[in-house]
Parts: C-alpha cells; sequence; structure tokens
C-alpha cells in the first residue's frame, strides 16, 4: 500500500516538528514527512484537514490478560482497545498466568499478538522465577524469546540480596531491570494513608512504602549502574528522591500512571471501586508534584498502567474490589487533558507517550519507533483534537469497562491508527 495523508497537523515531539502538510508511506515505510514526492502515486490517500497526525502512541504498561484469559478472548479485545487509543507499541508486564517466566510462554503470547495485526508487543519478562522474589529467572533466554526488560510487576521484592544478584546480573548482560518501589510489609493497604483513608476506615499505604523501597534500589545500583526503570511513582516524596538520583548521575528512569497524574484521592468517592488501584490515589500536593516532574523531564513517560478487571471482581466492597482499570484507550486523552490543566507545551505532553517510552526502552527495540522519521515504520495516529467525548464504560472496547474516569469529560479522539502502513482502526 502507497497511502498519502494530506493536509494534516503534522506534529513529531522527537524532532520538534509542527506544521500543516502531508506525511507519505510506502511499503509500511515513511516515506516522506512534510511533501510528498512529486512522482508518488498514493493508493490510499487520507484526508486529515483539522487533525493531528502524531507518530503512534507507546505505553509501557498494558496488561492484555493472556496467558490466563485466552477463553475470554481477552488479547484480541485488548489489543482492538489500543490500536483504538492510537497505541501502536505496548509492553506487557510479566504477572500474566502462569508468569512469563519462560520461553516458550513468552514465544506463545509474540505469536498470538502478531495474529491479531494490531499493536506491537513487547513483553517484559519475570525478574524472577514465578515472581516469588528468590530465584532469577534465565534473563539471557528470555530476552532471545523477545523481552525487552525484567520485572516484578507490582510484587514487591523482599529479598534484599535476590534483588542485589538481579541487579548485578543485569548490568553484565547490559539488561533493564524494572521496578515498582513498594515495601513488602508497609505496602499491605487499599488506600493511600491520610484523612480519605481514615475517614473511610481503609487500611493505609504511607508514603513511606515508596520511599524505603526507592532509598534501597539507589543505594543498590549505586555502585553498578544497573539500568533501572522505576515504574509507577505516586508521591512528591519518591519524585524529590528520583530528582536527587538523577543529579547524582544514577541511570534510572520513570513513569506515571494517567491515573495518579489526573486523579486524587478524593476521587475515590463514597467508597468507589473503580478507583481501588495500584498504587493508591494519593493526594493533591502528591498530583501537582508528579505532573511537575513530568513536565520538567524527571518522570520520563506517561502510561495508561491498563489492568482490565472483569465486573465480577469490581463489584464488591472497596477493600476487597480487585484492584486495577481499563485505561489503554484513555492514554492520549489524558495526555492532552494534562497539557491543557497544567499548562504543558503540547509537545512535551505527547512527548511523554510517543519518543520518550522508546528512549527508556534503548536499544531493546527500534530506535525509530515513537517518531515521524522518513525511513522509520508507518505507525501512525490521526487525530480529531476537537472532539470531546464524555467516557462511557460500555462504549470502551477493552473486555472489561472499570475506570475511575466514567463519566468525565475529555479532549481529543483518535480517528485513524495505523501500525506498518496498515490502516488498524479507523473511527
Amino acid at each position: 500500500m502507497h497511502i498519502l495523508i494530506r493536509n494534516g497537523r503534522v506534529i513529531d515531539p522527537a524532532s520538534g516538528l509542527d506544521q500543516v502538510g502531508d506525511v507519505a508511506i510506502a511499503d509500511g515505510k515513511i516515506l516522506a514527512v512534510g511533501t510528498a514526492p512529486t512522482d508518488f502515486t498514493p493508493t490510499q490517500t487520507i484526508d486529515a484537514s483539522g487533525c493531528w497526525v502524531l507518530p503512534g502512541l507507546v505505553d509501557l504498561a498494558v496488561r492484555l490478560r493472556e496467558p490466563g484469559h485466552e477463553h475470554a478472548g481477552m488479547l484480541h479485545s485488548e489489543m482492538q482497545a489500543a490500536v483504538a487509543g492510537g497505541v501502536t507499541s505496548l509492553v506487557c508486564p510479566p504477572d500474566t498466568d502462569p508468569v512469563l517466566d519462560e520461553q516458550g510462554l513468552v514465544e506463545m503470547l509474540k505469536f498470538r499478538a502478531e495474529k491479531q495485526h494490531k499493536a506491537r508487543l513487547f513483553p517484559m519478562g519475570a525478574l524472577t522465577q514465578g515472581l516469588k522474589g528468590d530465584t532469577l529467572t534465565e534473563m539471557a533466554e528470555l530476552t532471545e524469546s523477545g523481552c525487552v526488560a525484567f520485572g516484578q510487576a507490582d510484587v514487591p521484592m523482599a529479598n534484599t540480596q535476590a534483588l542485589a544478584r538481579a541487579l548485578a546480573y543485569a548490568t553484565t548482560f547490559g539488561f533493564s531491570v524494572w521496578l515498582r518501589p513498594l515495601d513488602k510489609d508497609l505496602g499491605k493497604g487499599v488506600a493511600a494513608s491520610g484523612p480519605s483513608a481514615t475517614r473511610m476506615g481503609l487500611a493505609g499505604v504511607p508514603v513511606a512504602a515508596e520511599t524505603i523501597a526507592l532509598h534501597t534500589i539507589f543505594e543498590l545500583i549505586r555502585g553498578t549502574q544497573t539500568r533501572v526503570h522505576l515504574c509507577r511513582l505516586s508521591s512528591a516524596a519518591g519524585v524529590a528522591l528520583l530528582r536527587q538520583a538523577k543529579a547524582q548521575g544514577l541511570n534510572v528512569t520513570a513513569d506515571v500512571s494517567i491515573h495518579s497524574l489526573l486523579l486524587t484521592d478524593a476521587d475515590i468517592g463514597f467508597f468507589d471501586s473503580s478507583a481501588r488501584l495500584i498504587p493508591p490515589l494519593r493526594q493533591q500536593a502528591d498530583r501537582d508534584a508528579l505532573a511537575a516532574a513530568l513536565a520538567d523531564g524527571t518522570i520520563d513517560a506517561l502510561v495508561s498502567d491498563h489492568t482490565p478487571v472483569e465486573e465480577d471482581a469490581k463489584v464488591k466492597p472497596f477493600a476487597e474490589a480487585e484492584p486495577g482499570a481499563s485505561a489503554v484507550e484513555l492514554l492520549l486523552s489524558a495526555a492532552i487533558l494534562w497539557s491543557q490543566r497544567d499548562g504543558v507545551p503540547l509537545l512535551r505532553a505527547l512527548q511523554t507517550v510517543t519518543s520518550a517510552p522508546i528512549d527508556v526502552l534503548g536499544s531493546a527495540v527500534d530506535a525509530f519507533l515513537g517518531r515521524l522519521e522518513v525511513g522509520g515504520p508507518a505507525d501512525v495516529c490521526i487525530v480529531d483534537p476537537q472532539a470531546q467525548w464524555t467516557v462511557q464504560p460500555s462504549a470502551l472496547l477493552s473486555q472489561a469497562k472499570s475506570t475511575p474516569f466514567n463519566g468525565m469529560q475529555l479532549p481529543g479522539q483518535v480517528r485513524t491508527t495505523l501500525v506498518d502502513g496498515a490502516v488498524v482502526f479507523s473511527r
């Protein structure tokens, strides 16, 4: 296919490009950006007048619920939800059932995902067998199967010695380790410690659950320079420690979820289980610190933390409900809303969901992803920036519908998504 996307506002945050023009695509690659070659004859023309033409979004935290929920066909529904949100590349955490700790499981997941012909899937391998925190996985073999990094998902490492061994091994072979900073004992609550949790009688998770884990991680990597990515920071104190670590030259990156960026513990309302999340929603001061850190680059990327939870597991008392929310379809709109609310330059907001996540992944993936560059993969999303839409769970393509953004009006809506030069979603 030769595709010409005409008259759109072409925005490439990585290069700073922001101008009205065309994008020419041939054989799955970007042939030209700005003006199509005079001898280019498209087989399909897409009129993008009044729309933004962006690199396909990159989401570093999308749970697909497979392996584990094959009977429900969730891989198909969640991949469809991803491209409906403009997400063309995604990282799947290892906390599937069974855990992604063996080559065969990773290869099967990649094979099934490729058959969907939707978004690109980059699996994360388990750091320890069964995510139990003791015995290291065969990281070299998992890398050969396609794993781009290794982590524990939301399972904290209780054994500091095992974590030290894992970091040392990863450093030796140049692997990246992704960790959610959480102390095993302090992190057992269901809501962020504070007035809201106290008033509702909910077990609290103190900020110290995050900062103690961060101190441990930073001390362990101080001498090794292991590449560590911190998943889903949630507190102002955590941001301060990250800022200090980067100033000291530690090789760390970080992300924040759309929930922690835009919501607070006040959004739990009257025990709304859709706001039962990991990490828990914290106070306004934490939200403000996270937003400022994402804006200035201290926090590198914005993620959806898409964790689809079936209705039966959500329709329970708050403390008993399964944590998680469907969010991959909201990632772009959340970034735009943050830009508008906090006065963040649009290019920076879009960078956090395009090229910045690819920079986090580093050499594990194609460096042209998340960018509109000649010769790079034609992963593109076309967005109507004037569209205002109300989040209605029933309208989400994700098989699970729970979201704390229910009823919220969001800006911007994806009109068309292309992966490898093929249209994979059209509204």
